[in-house]
């Protein structure tokens, strides 16, 4: 059973628990709504590191991004939101700060889904994105092996069985990679 939570939890309240759990859970929070994330399964982070790494390498050769992987600190200067996207890509000149609080945009944001993230992973999070207008967001559904494909202004998400790409504005090249590559069995 889902209970509603009964307390406000701030920016500031969230870094104050991670400070002292530091890795599990996962503590985040979407407009004072604390979401409570339990340690992931292999599976979680085999595909998380499968498309860090792939994008890492395409950053390699497009200078005007960079990629990450949580845990993380993204709160857009927001007093009520902190959280913490799988994988996600920032303007360079933004990661070449090595300040959370210079990362105000987030290009491309990644969640895997798990059983104890998914309604925040889907609905919550992917709602704050969209808000925010973060170009892209894939959720990743690997036990299903598809990804829900959301822009800001989509209604619902287009459903990837094959490949996924991105192209940010001025880069040469596309991104591109395929899901039989990222949902391989090891």
């Amino acid at each position: 059973m889902v209970m509603a939570a009964t307390q406000y939890h701030s920016a500031s309240m969230v870094r104050d628990l991670i400070s002292e759990t530091r890795h599990w859970p996962r503590y985040e929070t979407v407009h004072g709504e604390l979401l409570v994330t339990p340690a992931p399964r292999l599976w979680h982070q085999e595909i998380v590191g499968r498309l860090y790494e792939a994008l890492r390498v395409y950053a390699r050769h497009e200078p005007e991004v960079h990629v990450f992987m949580s845990p993380a600190d993204i709160s857009w200067g927001l007093p009520d939101v902190l959280v913490q996207p799988d994988v996600f890509v920032v303007p360079f000149n933004e990661a070449r700060r090595m300040d959370w609080s210079a990362i105000g945009h987030l290009m491309l944001a990644a969640e895997v889904f798990s059983p104890g993230s998914l309604r925040a992973d889907r609905f919550t999070k992917r709602r704050l994105y969209q808000e925010l207008r973060v170009p892209l967001y894939w959720g990743i559904d690997a036990d299903a092996r598809v990804v829900e494909i959301w822009t800001p202004d989509a209604v619902s998400p287009q459903l990837e069985h094959a490949a996924l790409a991105w192209h940010p504005v001025g880069a040469a090249s596309p991104f591109t990679f395929q899901l039989a590559e990222l949902f391989r069995e090891i």
